[in-house]
């Protein structure tokens, strides 16, 4: 099969072909004609298997009648994350560049007045993520009674990860009659079941397995000990990996990336970072230098797993296993890309032993160790503690373990870590105790301050208002006794008593016009 078996329009055929494609994937063969047709599509492929063209490149063909007005887009794509929106927005100007339409972004991180320029002369396709879609909606910039497909890229995510509110909003601000289209690696059955209040008789398009990973990646575990010994075997696959071109590099929070972006950076190895406190520009430009290979490493959280395109990337690394075994599918699904080949390499403490099981069951998939298991692997305190700290998120800020701190001053009471610290938290605590009290050494005393020196405060030094009282020791840190409500003999002060401001004692002139009084 063809794509001009598909029933595209030609002047989209003629771009795919300029494009190098001839044959469409199996996910594209499938839904591309019930997308022509007006149908309703829930579809369900493995990443990396041309989901984004299964719906871009209908659009285009549906789009070729017909103008877009100001403020009222034609068509609608929702996007999890904003380098998501900007790829599915590089698509449509490859596949579009026969067809005149407007493609208008709206994501955050970017200037709001050039978004809203693009809107009020009128776009034919607009990709938004929810946030700042809804955000122009409610400043009365956008309209949204003229959309005619609305389309919902990763679906599983939007809907799982606490976009339901924003999503019913959109669905319901839409005409009813629109053609929706849901694309997605995963389905759970959960999520399956919130689609049928967004979708009206789809046709269910599943080329594979859902939550199944490519064949064509290499999948395997390797043990390690925690903290920075799981650095130095990061550092060791790197360095041992064959035939690697780059790698995209996942940890599963973002303080973490910082931190292993900086040692990567240490150790002489061209790394760049990406996850979502980064501002646009910043995020834009590190994944631009992955893409031109200015570097070679990208350490990123889970942001990056979503539906990125960068073709040929060799190496997938999981610095931490995932907690949602979905994740693990979308993050080895950024190598073996369009039939090629792929390594998946995913680094496991004993503290991950979970997370892989649910990684397997989901996968329906044993994956091999490489190198020994964790039954090898010896750890040391040092290591368990940083790596169990870790996990409950303790520690200073940045994620750095603290320094400098014994656990007495973090807390008397504060429980042990390991069996080992504790035995030496009970001998230390019984030896004091069975220490006599005499032969403890005692606390030195510190020998009185000698008092400092005084003087005698002269008249001419008082301000005018005062009269001259007695000198006080400078080095009294009280209130001056005109401070005090009442005198040492505790006598009452009547009025103002003997300090008198000065500006009250000046003569006042009477008037010389003498004033006549009535009788």
């Amino acid at each position: 099969m063809t794509f001009k078996d598909t029933g595209l329009s030609e002047k989209v055929l003629a771009a795919v072909e300029a494009a190098g494609y001839t044959t469409p994937t199996p996910i594209q063969a499938q839904a591309i004609p019930h997308a022509l047709q007006g149908r309703d599509v829930l579809g369900i492929a493995q990443t990396g298997t041309g989901k984004t063209a299964a719906f871009v490149l209908p659009m285009l063909s549906r789009l070729e009648q017909g103008r877009a007005r100001a403020r009222m887009p034609r068509t609608l794509i929702l996007e999890p994350t904003r380098e998501l929106a900007a790829q599915v927005e590089e698509n449509f100007l490859k596949y579009g560049v026969n067809s005149r339409l407007n493609v208008a972004l709206l994501i955050g991180g970017v200037s709001f007045a050039d978004q809203e320029a693009k809107i009020m002369r009128g776009a034919d396709v607009l990709i938004a993520t929810p946030g700042r879609l809804l955000d122009f909606f409610e400043r009365g910039k956008l309209l949204l009674q003229g959309i005619e497909i609305l389309v919902i890229d990763e679906a599983d995510r939007m809907l799982d990860m606490g976009f339901i509110p924003d999503i019913e909003k959109i669905c319901k601000l839409v005409p009813f009659t629109r053609q929706t289209l849901f694309f997605s690696a995963t389905m759970p059955p959960e999520i399956t079941r919130l689609t049928e209040a967004f979708l009206h008789n789809p046709v269910r398009v599943e080329v594979a397995r859902a939550a199944s990973t490519a064949t064509t990646i290499t999948k395997a575990l390797v043990a390690s000990a925690g903290g920075g010994a799981k650095r130095e075997t990061l550092r060791r696959l790197i360095r041992g990996a064959e035939n690697l071109k780059n790698a995209i590099i996942f940890c599963n929070r973002k303080r973490d990336v910082a931190i292993l972006h900086k040692s990567l950076t240490k150790h002489g190895f061209r790394a760049g970072a990406l996850h979502g406190d980064m501002d646009q520009t910043a995020r834009m430009a590190s994944l631009e230098g992955f893409k031109t290979g200015d570097v070679d490493l990208l350490v990123c959280s889970d942001v990056a797993a979503r539906g990125l395109d960068i073709p040929d990337v060799s190496h997938v690394f999981n610095f931490d296993v995932p907690t949602h075994a979905e994740d693990y599918v979308h993050r080895i699904g950024r190598t073996g890309r369009a039939g090629r080949s792929g390594t998946a390499l995913t680094i496991v403490t004993r503290d991950d032993t979970k997370y892989v099981d649910g990684i397997e069951k989901l996968t329906a998939e044993k994956i091999n160790w490489m190198g020994g298991s964790l039954d090898d692997i010896v750890e040391t305190e040092d290591q368990g503690d940083e790596r169990r700290s870790r996990r409950r998120g303790e520690g200073s800020r940045g994620g750095r373990p603290e320094r400098g701190r014994s656990d007495r001053s973090r807390g008397r009471n504060r429980e042990p870590e390991s069996a080992a610290r504790a035995e030496r938290f009970a001998r230390a605590e019984q030896a004091a105790d069975e220490q006599p009290r005499e032969e403890r050494p005692a606390r030195e005393e510190r020998p009185a301050r000698a008092p400092r020196p005084t003087r005698e405060v002269r008249a001419e030094e008082q301000p005018r208002y005062e009269q001259p009282r007695a000198a006080q020791p400078t080095g009294d840190r009280r209130r001056p006794d005109r401070r005090r409500h009442h005198d040492d003999d505790d006598t009452p002060v009547v009025g103002l008593g003997d300090h008198v401001p000065s500006f009250l004692l000046r003569p006042v002139r009477l008037p010389t016009k003498a004033v006549a009084v009535e009788d």
